[in-house]
């Protein structure tokens, strides 16, 4: 199979201000055409041993497999959880005008 060519790439975080943070750095650094915030929502993991429910947010980035490493790097040092919620999604069809859009806005500074 090949690679998808875009990519819906989901984090959470613990605030609504952070998960701004995290969207407008992903947006502003070209590595995200856009970003959606939804929450809060209620999270039940287990961390360190220990079952725990948390109220976070979450953070929708529109990109392109092309930047996915850059964008993951990008929230790995962003972030402020110690291993932070990063994955992506494959789009596997959307509106031509919205992916060409998606794709225009994440290019690499050498191609614009």
């Amino acid at each position: 199979m090949t690679e998808p060519a875009w990519l819906t790439v989901l984090t959470t975080t613990d605030s609504e201000d952070k998960a701004q943070e995290l969207a407008r750095g992903a947006v502003e650094a070209r590595l995200a055409a856009c970003a959606q915030i939804s929450g809060p929502v209620t999270s039940v993991y287990r961390w360190q041993g220990a079952l725990e429910t948390a109220q976070e947010w979450q953070v929708l980035l529109k990109t392109t497999a092309l930047r996915y490493d850059e964008l993951e790097a990008h929230l790995l040092v962003a972030h402020d959880y110690d291993t932070p919620e990063v994955i992506a999604t494959p789009i596997v069809r959307g509106s031509t005008r919205y992916l060409s859009w998606v794709a225009a806005e994440t290019a690499p500074p050498a191609a614009l």
